[in-house]
C-alpha cells in the first residue's frame, strides 16, 4: 500500500475513508498529484517516484501550525521500494 500526503487549504473537503480520484501534472523534472476536483495538492513527486494508480482512500486528515494534511493510500507498492 502506497502512502501519499497532500496539503488541503481548508476542513471538510475530504471524510476519512472516502474514495478519491487524483490528477497528474507534470513540471519540467517532477509530477504533482491533485485529488479531484482541486481539493488538495501533494508535493512535488521526481520522476522515479511516479504514481501509477489514479484511485485511493482518504486515510487520515490532520490539522497543524501549516493548515490541513490529507493521507491518501493507493494499491501499489510504496514508491520507496
Amino acid at each position: 500500500m502506497r502512502r501519499m500526503e497532500f496539503k488541503m487549504e481548508r476542513s471538510g473537503l475530504l471524510e476519512i475513508g472516502q474514495k478519491i480520484t487524483v490528477t497528474e501534472g507534470l513540471l519540467p523534472s517532477n509530477y504533482y498529484y491533485i485529488i479531484d476536483p482541486s481539493l488538495a495538492m501533494s508535493a512535488n513527486i521526481p520522476f522515479r517516484n511516479r504514481l501509477m494508480s489514479r484511485e485511493g482512500v482518504v486515510a487520515d486528515i490532520v490539522e497543524n501550525s501549516r493548515g490541513f494534511y490529507v493521507t491518501a493510500e493507493f494499491d501499489e507498492p510504496d514508491a520507496e521500494g
